[in-house]
């Protein structure tokens, strides 16, 4: 049963980002757009999320919006995986319920948490090459370091023929916060909310439920999320040197010190609106699948 839970996570997670990716690949160009450049100096390719996808359609093609998505769906059946497999194992095993029997918003932010650092770890070489792959773009819109991949698996033997385990891995020590700030601020708020909207009587019917809730959830998590997800995809599209050291960034802080220095404030909530009009959805579509599946699993072990 706990191992289904985490087959469970991670198919849900796959039916929602086949829906979702076209608007990852527009959050992550607009992370990517003017990179260490004050406001008011570069071309802005991408202005807001609408033109965003016109810009890409005109000069890419509708496949154009499902870059990355094969290391994306690879990443999220990972990441979810552990994330929805430990949180659910967690509320059936009472881990994260008080004394009174009630759900504890601590405990569930720590399951979230938890659960998301470890799925991000052995999911981070995926991520890696979805970042890179989703900022490939024609020349007239190309922003950030360009890599030369020509797909998945090429760019995971590329990585690792030049810089082996290590360079698979680089920028995890930005991603896994990343991870415990999202992923817990979304488990932790999903079942808190399913309690109180179904406890209140607001709203009782199963699938809305998990709807609202999921909603609910992806807003949270995307405004703690979108500094530390600048970040990430800052530090995994660099390119980097002969030693295998990033050409723009030492590390995370070192990220961080340089965009509030050259972009400002600003830069840290670059791609915000993408973001949380990727999330929300995702969230919301994952959440409400994974409940559904564990429902049929249910209902077909009784």
């Amino acid at each position: 049963m706990g191992a289904s839970d985490f087959i469970l996570g991670g198919t849900a997670s796959v039916a929602a980002t086949l829906f979702t990716n076209p608007i990852e690949v527009i959050k992550t160009r607009i992370q990517l757009q003017g990179e260490l450049s004050a406001r008011g100096t570069y071309v802005e390719p991408y202005k807001g999320v609408f033109g965003a996808f016109i810009a890409v359609g005109r000069n890419e093609g509708l496949t154009g919006l499902q870059k990355g998505l094969v290391p994306a769906l690879y990443f999220q059946f990972i990441i979810n995986s552990f994330r929805l497999g430990l949180y659910n194992m967690a509320l059936e095993k009472k881990w994260m319920h008080n004394k009174n029997g009630d759900i504890s918003f601590p405990l569930g932010l720590f399951w979230g948490a938890f659960g998301g650092c470890v799925g991000t770890y052995f999911s981070s070489p995926f991520f890696l090459i979805k970042t890179q792959l989703q900022s490939q773009a024609a020349k007239s819109i190309a922003v950030g370091y360009q890599h030369e991949h020509t797909g998945t698996f090429q760019a995971l033997h590329q990585i690792y023929t030049q810089n082996g385990v290590t360079g698979l891995w680089r920028g995890s020590s930005a991603a896994i916060p990343r991870a415990a700030l999202g992923s817990g601020a979304q488990i932790a708020t999903f079942g808190k909310t399913k309690a109180a909207l179904r406890d209140n009587g607001w709203v009782t019917q199963p699938t809305l439920n998990s709807f609202c809730a999921g909603g609910i959830a992806g807003s949270i998590m995307s405004l703690a999320i979108t500094p530390p997800d600048v970040i990430t995809t800052r530090l995994y599209n660099q390119g980097v040197d002969d030693t295998g050291k990033g050409i723009y960034y030492k590390g995370w802080l070192d990220c961080v010190v340089k965009i509030v220095r050259s972009e400002g404030l600003y830069g840290l909530y670059k791609g915000f609106w993408p973001n949380y009009l990727r999330i929300a959805p995702h969230s919301t579509l994952v959440l409400l699948f994974f409940d559904k599946l564990l429902s049929i699993r249910n209902q077909y072990l009784n």
